[in-house]
């Protein structure tokens, strides 16, 4: 940076907008062959096109900002408002959620009996296993937060153990849910109860892994000491991200599965 009389950082040329574009194009691409022709290979491929891509192109972004030190503070701010539009737009992604099961559920139609949950559904029980996922979330929400004030403290030991407890209890919501979803007596087809629940909470799934893999590469780089009490927002999105995802459960658990039922 040394070089430059601006702070901010101008990007190499990268070949990896363009491989995670052929990704994803394959990706969609495969799974019309999934849907119509019952043929996964083309959506395996694009499967492995992005996840390479994505491995290659964070690789050089902690190159860039660790050992090269691109991202300086102004750089920083850019990527801090960055991370809170792109939570913004997916508050906004379960709102769309919310807003289909409240429509349905607060007006029944005569297609589904004028009843709520529609008759023939058998809907959990909101004091079990749901109840079990909201308290390990809300764990590990502390546990985030623990770690991240034991960074801020310049405590390595602490931040390590409280990354390692968020990501045991993220793959324990995980299991949890794929068990729930395996008992469930209802499926996606059935009524817009099962549209609107698979929905909701299979998207919600989908953030916990991601979160998950979010968190355990943070957990990594920082076993390899690439982050300081000052220098650390890649640590920082994922706890942002991860506080997200445990507000959307509340709402999801308060709703769908205590309300709604």
């Amino acid at each position: 940076m040394a070089k430059h009389n601006h702070p901010f950082h101008l990007v190499d040329y990268s070949p990896w907008p363009l491989t995670g574009s052929i990704g994803a194009l394959t990706i969609t691409s495969g799974m019309i062959m999934w849907f119509h022709k019952n043929n996964m290979n083309m959506f395996y491929l694009g499967m492995i096109i992005l996840i390479l891509t994505m491995f290659q192109w964070w690789r050089d972004i902690v190159r860039e900002s660790t050992f090269q030190g691109k991202h300086t503070l102004k750089v920083i701010m850019g990527l801090k408002m960055g991370m809170i539009l792109f939570i913004i737009s997916e508050v906004m992604f379960f709102i769309s959620f919310f807003w289909a099961f409240f429509h349905s559920s607060l007006s029944p139609t005569i297609e589904i009996g004028m009843n709520w949950p529609p008759k023939g559904i058998i809907t959990f029980n909101p004091m079990q296993i749901p109840l079990l996922n909201t308290m390990i979330l809300l764990s590990s929400g502390i546990s985030i937060t623990w770690a991240h004030h034991a960074l801020m403290e310049k405590s390595h030991k602490q931040t390590s153990q409280g990354l390692l407890m968020t990501i045991i209890l993220g793959i324990y919501f995980s299991i949890l849910q794929a068990y729930e979803y395996y008992e469930s007596t209802f499926t996606i087809s059935d009524s817009i109860y099962g549209s609107c629940f698979f929905m909701a909470t299979g998207f919600h799934g989908i953030h916990v892994m991601i979160g998950t893999i979010f968190i355990s590469v943070c957990w990594i780089r920082h076993l390899k000491f690439h982050f300081s009490s000052k220098h650390h927002f890649g640590f920082e999105a994922a706890a942002w991200y991860w506080h997200f995802v445990d507000v959307v459960w509340l709402f999801l658990y308060i709703t769908i599965y205590w309300w709604g039922s």
